[in-house]
Order: structure tokens, then C-alpha cells, then sequence
């Protein structure tokens, strides 16, 4: 779940867990921006007394050392993980090392490629489901036909995109006519557009356009 900053990424994945507590899921909320509030889960309809789990995501590894843990300690226990997001998460050597970019560069993309093929089959053979919200990027290109066709891209390395069964784009549109404004002409909400880039269940392409009410 990659989307465009505003775009309702993590209110989207509220609503996932939200339906998922209602079908006996156990939620488990990895949160690296230590932003969501309380009060916007349970307004998101999510009981955060029964069934939820809120961790924060200290670092890549950590997380995906936790998912593989849980599926181990409580295999009777179908778990909805979210993690919110990878794009904010930093690795183990990103927090021990300097601010010098060249220094890790491409670490998070190496641990993905490795972790998935290790989580999938566990996942599925739990009935688990694992909700990755990402950031979606401008794609810097010099080349024009490919910056009108993929203006942008996913962070986190193409392993993400093979072993995802379902990839939805949330951007939106950034003209007045996309608002929501109340009576009094203040704006409460905004339009997004939600796209389906890939899809194992036949629905690739598919794309829909809903308004999100911040009240």
C-alpha cells in the first residue's frame, strides 16, 4: 500500500484492521513514525483493547524478527500485521553508522530480498496477512517518455514487487475541485485516487476514487 504523502495510507490501514478484528483477526501495528494516535484507531473503528498489538518499529531486522517470532509463539492465532512504514524504518546499520548516505546504501533493499522468500510460506501457511504501507516517490529520470508514464516509484527494493499478492497506489489529485469543504467553505477532507498496480485475483488496473472526511 504505496501512496503520496496525505494520501490516506495509514487511515486505509486502519480500515483493513478494523474489518480484521471484526473476522477474529488478532492486529498487530508496527508504527516507525511514532504518529498514530489512539484516538484515530478507535475512531477508525479499531478496538485497541482486544486483539491489537502496538510495537514500535525500531529497525528493519527488528520487525521481521518479531513477525517470524509471533507466527512461531501463537500458530493457532491469525494475525494482521501492518507496518507503517518501511520507508521510515530505518535498518540496524543506518542507526549505528553516520548520516553519510553512501555509507548503506541499499541495505534495506539486500534484507528484503532476503527476508520474504523466509516469510512467505509461514504467512500463508498461517493465514496471515502482511500489510506494507510504503511511500511512493518522484521517479527523477531524464527520460521524458518514462517520467510521463511512471512519474513514480516505491522505495524498498524489487523484492517488495515480486512477492506482494496485491499492490494499490493512493495518490490524488491537487486542484480546488478535488476538496471537500464544509458549509462554512472550510476544507474536511480530500479526494484519492486508489490505483491496483498488481493483483494475484484478477484486478489489475483497476481504479477507484473516494473522498476521505478528516472529522
Amino acid at each position: 500500500l504505496a501512496g503520496l504523502s496525505s494520501a490516506g495510507k495509514s487511515y486505509m490501514a486502519c480500515q483493513i484492521a478494523a474489518q480484521a478484528q471484526k473476522l477474529g483477526h488478532c492486529v498487530v501495528y508496527f508504527d516507525a513514525e511514532s504518529a498514530i494516535d489512539p484516538l484515530f484507531l478507535e475512531n477508525s473503528g479499531i478496538d485497541i483493547n482486544n486483539d491489537f498489538l502496538y510495537i514500535q518499529a525500531v529497525s528493519v531486522e527488528k520487525t521481521l524478527e518479531t513477525i517470524e517470532d509471533l507466527m512461531g509463539q501463537y500458530p493457532e492465532t491469525q494475525f494482521l500485521f501492518i507496518w507503517d512504514s518501511i520507508a521510515a524504518t530505518s535498518s540496524e546499520k543506518d542507526l549505528e553508522g553516520d548520516f553519510n548516505p553512501q555509507s548503506s546504501m541499499a541495505v534495506k533493499p539486500r534484507i528484503f530480498s532476503k527476508a520474504f522468500p523466509k516469510l512467505t510460506i509461514p504467512l500463508a501457511n498461517g493465514q496471515h496477512t502482511l500489510v506494507l504501507i510504503n511511500q511512493l516517490k518522484t521517479n527523477i529520470t531524464s527520460n521524458i517518455a518514462e517520467a510521463l508514464t511512471t512519474p513514480f516509484v516505491a522505495p524498498g527494493g524489487k523484492a517488495i514487487e515480486y512477492f506482494s499478492s496485491l499492490r494499490i497506489w493512493l495518490t490524488g489529485r491537487k486542484s480546488k475541485a478535488s476538496f471537500v469543504f464544509d458549509e462554512s467553505g472550510r476544507r474536511v477532507g480530500s479526494e484519492v485516487k486508489a490505483k491496483i498496480e498488481k493483483s494475484r485475483f484478477g484486478t489489475q488496473g483497476r481504479i477507484a476514487t473516494f473522498q476521505i472526511r478528516w472529522g
